[in-house]
């Protein structure tokens, strides 16, 4: 049988309305890139020139769903009083569960309070711990992490989930990198962490050396507010405070 001609040119119309569709989709993605960059900049501008007065820092991280009066949210509380104490502020992600424990401890310490809030579908709303003048929100994650690594001066992870784990990684790669300062980084919860360290020095180190021995000499393990205070002071006994880029 020969081809239906009606059918032919059926297509080849469908076919070139999809083309342009799909071109002035793209065209209008462009524009409002454009737009974009601004919404951006102004992030970035408004992030550095609040961050920038509060003085030495420390973020804390983790699981927004941990719940008060759990064993890690009391244990988040008390490290970031802890270290409220000794004169550091403390950022959190500005959200409940680990952060809202971190800023509840920071006030409770007398310290400075960060939240470095952003919107998400489900899970973050802002708590009431944040100092108001130190309660920033931003629409982007890749602003938001500068933020936190730009001018913290340590960093704490506590028990947490995919956005945990993804701060941790990102803040060990730029110090194994040397595109930041070697920090204190700290996992807080041996049986938490205890399995993923296990894998990363049996795995990702002996069997791959897909790292150097010494990338494993960057992270230590703590269960107490003490001991993430003596991490800490310890490191900053031998080093200054200063910004890490």
């Amino acid at each position: 049988m020969g081809s239906d001609p009606i059918s032919n040119e059926t297509e080849s119309s469908m076919n070139d309305t999809i083309r342009m569709s799909k071109q002035r989709r793209w065209a209008e993605s462009k524009a409002h890139s454009s737009w974009q960059i601004f919404k951006i900049m102004a992030e970035f501008v408004d992030g550095f020139e609040a961050l920038a007065k509060l003085g030495p820092c420390i973020s804390i991280f983790g699981s927004a769903r941990t719940k008060p009066g759990t064993e890690y949210y009391e244990l988040s509380t008390e490290i970031a009083q802890r270290l409220a104490e000794e004169g550091f502020g403390i950022i959190s992600g500005g959200g409940p569960g680990i952060m809202e424990a971190a800023n509840k401890g920071a006030q409770l310490g007398g310290g400075k309070s960060v939240g470095l809030n952003i919107e998400l579908p489900f899970e973050q709303h802002c708590n009431p711990h944040i100092d108001r003048d130190a309660n920033l929100n931003f629409d982007y994650f890749f602003v938001r992490k500068v933020m936190f690594t730009k001018y913290s001066q340590g960093f704490i992870m506590m028990p947490g989930g995919f956005g945990t784990m993804d701060e941790f990684f990102e803040v060990a790669t730029l110090i194994q990198t040397g595109k930041m300062e070697t920090v204190p980084l700290i996992l807080v919860g041996s049986s938490y962490w205890g399995g993923l360290l296990s894998w990363m020095k049996e795995v990702m180190l002996h069997q791959h050396g897909n790292i150097s021995p010494h990338n494993m000499d960057l992270l230590k393990v703590a269960d107490t507010a003490d001991e993430v205070a003596q991490h800490v002071l310890a490191f900053y006994q031998q080093h200054s405070l200063q910004p890490n880029f």
